[in-house]
């Protein structure tokens, strides 16, 4: 009689769960795909469209650009404000699957838009999809994946965005040459068709099967997804911290939770308004205002998006290993100097000659540094820091503050150069990059080979330490 669950590898694990974590995966894919595509496809669509008025309203074209980039994510705010309680009620491979024809739609809807006007609404309809994207991936792969392998696994979601990014660059590279920006728009279809496709064939999430009183169906999945003797225990550890209602809005402010909460929205806001999505967004004007053309400021772009996929690979192969804090703090450290120098290159005169490479340079090792470090961490440690009842809704949570921090960057960015000057941006941006150097230092945990029961189980142990603490010194205090 065999010992061994039928299809685990030597090391104890099953490889099933390697093809779940990599087509949820796929969420990051769209994700990253919408992210890097427009902003090849802006330096097209200005010539096509009228933009100096919006629904009749005279603007300036540089504000309704802005609005055009942007429309994606206020899309995306709306998607994550209510995909986590979506996930947490309707379930996350569900969830995943609504995300991906939304996503599909709005792709269609702008590669046929007649008007800005519609390509805005088709823009916002595709940053819903992404929405929901950015919050389930992420909990769904955790909540799959074994406490060992839950960092890189977890992290194929970030590989993907950044691959997303990289194809997105490819691809307008690949039609520049004929200004087609519709074609560029348009084929974020085909990602988000093989993402539904192969998540009809996958399973739900065991931890939430438990949560609804599914124990059976739990165990199927865990099954198929992890050797046998590791079933029984995984069971008994999500039985003990399971609730059997979903947390709401109030409960992330219970105070056993609200230290993970400070740290989860610090982190959102963080990975944001150091300037990371500038680059996405505007990488190909940055380059323009150096003296690269059109087509050449694409191309670097695809050099800055190989960087990223690269770096995000490393990140994957040591996050388990090396563990989340090390990495986090190195890339910070090195997003720092970056735009340090990235500041210093567009402030000294006479570089018209070198400049572009030089910036372009500088301009990899800050997506390095981000791509090792902040990019895929603050997916990971969110995945993985709050407890079953309210992880959904505290995902929602820090997603919408991710996402209203990419807005804010993407409409300010310009309007800051305008007043601050590339050199002032850069260095704001490396200011903040420092700010959140010392917060993670401070404040961020390591959760390295632990499962998401003993973090929740440390974080309850941590609080009732706390409140026996003050007890103590109440009483203490009295006694004077």
């Amino acid at each position: 009689m065999s010992t061994t669950h039928t299809g685990a590898t030597g090391n104890g694990r099953n490889p099933f769960v390697y093809v779940v974590a990599a087509l949820a995966a796929l969420n990051g894919l769209l994700f990253g795909f919408d992210t890097g595509v427009i902003s090849g496809a802006m330096l097209y669509i200005r010539n096509t469209f009228d933009l100096t008025t919006l629904f009749g309203v005279s603007f300036s074209a540089s504000f309704i650009e802005g609005i055009i980039v942007s429309g994606a994510m206020v899309g995306a705010i709306i998607g994550a404000a209510v995909g986590g309680r979506i996930a947490d009620r309707l379930g996350r491979r569900r969830l995943i699957l609504v995300g991906a024809v939304i996503f599909f739609v709005g792709s269609l809807i702008m590669a046929i838009a007649p008007t800005a006007e519609v390509l805005i609404i088709g823009r916002i309809i595709d940053g819903i999809g992404v929405g929901f994207a950015s919050v389930v991936g992420p909990l769904y792969i955790s909540e799959i994946a074994p406490p060992k392998i839950r960092g890189s696994l977890v992290s194929l979601n970030q590989l993907t965005i950044t691959s997303g990014i990289l194809i997105a660059y490819l691809v307008n590279y690949a039609f520049s040459a004929g200004g087609e920006w519709r074609w560029m728009l348009g084929l974020g279809m085909v990602p988000a068709a093989v993402l539904f496709v192969g998540m009809l064939f996958m399973p739900a999430s065991p931890r939430w099967l438990y949560e609804q009183g599914r124990e059976t169906d739990a165990r199927e999945v865990l099954s198929k997804t992890r050797v046998e003797s590791q079933i029984d225990a995984e069971l008994q550890e999500i039985k003990e911290t399971i609730h059997t209602e979903s947390g709401t809005l109030s409960d992330l402010l219970q105070p056993w939770v609200r230290p993970m909460l400070v740290v989860g929205v610090g982190l959102a806001a963080f990975q944001q308004v150091t300037g990371i999505n500038t680059v996405m967004y505007y990488a190909p004007t940055i380059l323009e205002s150096t003296g690269f053309g059109d087509s050449a400021s694409i191309l670097a772009t695809v050099g800055i998006g190989a960087v990223n996929v690269a770096m995000t690979v490393v990140a994957v192969l040591l996050i388990d290993r090396t563990g989340r804090r090390p990495l986090l703090l190195s890339g910070l450290a090195g997003m720092t100097v970056m735009l340090a120098i990235l500041g210093i290159v567009f402030y000294l005169p006479g570089l018209s000659g070198t400049i572009g490479w030089v910036a372009t340079g500088s301009l990899m090792l800050y997506v390095a540094s981000f791509a090792i470090g902040l990019g895929p961490v603050f997916w990971l440690m969110i995945s993985e820091i709050y407890p079953m009842e309210v992880r959904g809704t505290a995902m929602g949570v820090v997603t919408v503050i991710n996402w209203a921090g990419n807005l804010i960057v993407s409409l300010t960015f310009l309007g800051l150069v305008d007043t601050l000057g590339q050199s002032g941006t850069f260095w704001l941006y490396g200011l903040l990059s420092l700010f959140a150097l010392g917060f993670c230092y401070q404040l961020v945990p390591e959760t390295k080979g632990r499962s998401l029961e003993e973090i929740e189980a440390d974080l309850r142990e941590t609080a009732v330490g706390r409140d026996a603490g003050g007890d103590q010194a109440g009483t203490a205090k009295s006694d004077d």
